[in-house]
């Protein structure tokens, strides 16, 4: 390709501003390029919370959004998946005391799927019992702010720490803890991929029952 068709190519890009959900105040998360729209879906965008805030001390949560519609020279993303960082995470662990993680999938009202880490920190060396036990809670006490939020609510919970503060006040109960995190959180299907997938299940299941000749 000569330089003249490699400089039109590049001319010919569009730059499109690529924006937060509305959750998250529509926020400007960066620039993208593509000569065409339709190559702009799908691509995904990294920033931490404190660049959304201008916090640092939230810079150790990552945030993840896909971009799923393109205007004239806007691209809207939805929240993909939320993470601590490995050197936060790290900076909690301590010699002598436990480190109890569940992985918890659950439903919201408006049947968004989403899996949830939590993990609690222990102050010293908690016994298999009763790391179960903070364990059990930290699933029932997750499925059950599931069962009571839709997708938006729950993922507000999980960013500004509402659910964990949540688990840590009842876990702290069963053994002294350090802290209790959310370290991942990820939207694992749409409403409507979760409907497909019931249809499917039905469907087999119907297959499975036995009838009489």
């Amino acid at each position: 390709m000569s330089e003249r068709s490699v400089s039109r190519a590049k001319q010919e890009k569009r730059w499109y501003t690529v924006l937060a959900p509305e959750q998250f105040d529509r926020q400007e998360l960066g620039e993208t390029p593509a000569d065409e729209p339709e190559k702009v879906y799908d691509r995904t965008i990294e920033t931490t919370l404190g660049e959304l805030t201008n916090n640092a001390s939230e810079n150790n949560t990552k945030l993840t959004f896909k971009i799923t519609d393109v205007g004239s020279d806007s691209a809207y993303t939805e929240f993909k998946e939320h993470s601590l960082t490995r050197d936060y995470l790290r900076s909690l662990v301590r010699r002598g005391a436990s480190k109890v993680e569940a992985y918890v999938t659950v439903l919201t009202t408006d049947d968004y799927r989403v899996q949830i880490q939590p993990v609690a920190f222990t102050t010293k060396k908690a016994d298999a019992s009763q790391e179960k036990a903070i364990r059990e809670l930290m699933v029932d006490m997750i499925e059950e702010a599931a069962a009571e939020r839709t997708f938006e609510e729950l993922i507000d919970s999980v960013v500004e720490g509402r659910l964990s503060s949540g688990i840590y006040g009842e876990a702290k109960t069963i053994y002294p803890l350090r802290r209790v995190e959310i370290q991942k959180t990820t939207l694992e299907a749409h409403p409507e991929e979760v409907a497909e997938e019931e249809a499917t299940a039905v469907d087999v299941d119907e297959d499975d029952v036995a009838t009489d000749d």
